[in-house]
């Protein structure tokens, strides 16, 4: 089997491109079109998109069947009137009826992918019960496909989409399983909801935004958890607006800490595209994990 690609082997330039195909401000013929200048002998703009894309088998780490676990779909009362929406259950078996620290783990914006599923999954062996709302479960859930899944989530209300978020994690804190220590971590669009739902989550008691949107500055004072903000280094979009939130965080006395992770792309704890780093993500994941211990105990 060769070797997986890393960042390292793509164009810079290139990699902007894909991210801003990735996030819906180019679409597949204008990054085909804008990519075949990177063209190589034997490699068309087409082998590049579909060398940056995901490679969910890649990077499973924990396989649904995992025997150490309990999953399963569950549904979850929807604000948008008499709904019903759902997500991605999983506990550790270990537990067995203990109540656990919960913590809701927030896509990236393709809806509720494999890649996702399983985070939930690696934080459950941790001995936490997490749950991993899909923002396309009103549309028939996530599609397989990540282009299905980028078109179907341009559609949504964005509003209802939150709400429902908010939704989801309200239901999972007061969940009789549920010890009432709620976490959060999202990636990606995902983060940027993370750093909203600690905005508007007073019973929050741990937040970790990967490489997300952060709020208006005036936002930061509503912030009552202590924040463990994970960035990019290669990532204007995202960093561009940290610091004024920074700013505004630390005038406010919210608790926070963030890391920059050197040389790494948007996207890097994703190890299902060539823009993961490993060390970085272990890192960051290693400290991930230490952050959700020291603020919502140690799981089951």
């Amino acid at each position: 089997m060769p070797p997986r690609l890393t960042a390292q082997d793509f164009d810079q330039e290139l990699l902007i491109l894909f991210d801003a195909y990735v996030h819906g401000n180019l679409d597949r013929r204008g990054f085909l079109a804008k990519a075949r200048r990177f063209a190589k002998a034997g490699v068309t703009a087409a082998g590049l998109l579909a060398a940056l894309s995901p490679d969910f088998a890649a990077g499973q780490q924990v396989a649904p069947t995992d025997a150490r676990l309990q999953t399963q779909w569950a549904g979850y009362p929807s604000p948008q009137g008499n709904t019903t929406t759902r997500g991605y259950l999983v506990r550790p078996v270990r537990a067995g009826a203990r109540r656990l620290p919960a913590i809701p783990v927030i896509h990236e914006n393709r809806g509720l992918n494999p890649h996702i599923e399983d985070i939930a999954r690696r934080l459950a062996l941790h001995g936490f019960m997490a749950f991993a709302p899909d923002a396309l479960a009103p549309l028939g859930g996530y599609p397989g496909d990540e282009d299905k899944a980028r078109a179907a989530f341009a559609t949504l209300d964005q509003g209802k989409a939150y709400a429902d978020f908010l939704a989801a994690a309200r239901w999972l804190d007061a969940r009789p399983d549920s010890t009432g220590r709620l976490g959060a971590v999202g990636f990606c669009y995902g983060g940027g909801i993370v750093h909203r739902l600690a905005t508007d989550l007073p019973e929050l008691n741990a937040a970790v935004p990967f490489y997300g949107n952060t709020p208006a500055p005036e936002q930061a004072a509503r912030v009552k958890a202590p924040l463990l903000v994970q960035l990019a280094a290669v990532d204007e979009r995202i960093n561009a607006a940290w610091p004024a939130y920074e700013a505004a965080l630390r005038a406010a006395g919210v608790r926070h800490t963030a890391y920059q992770y050197p040389g790494t792309q948007h996207g890097f704890n994703n190890d299902t595209t060539p823009r993961y780093d490993a060390a970085a993500a272990k890192l960051a994941w290693d400290r991930t994990i230490a952050f959700f211990e020291a603020n919502l105990g140690a799981g089951g």
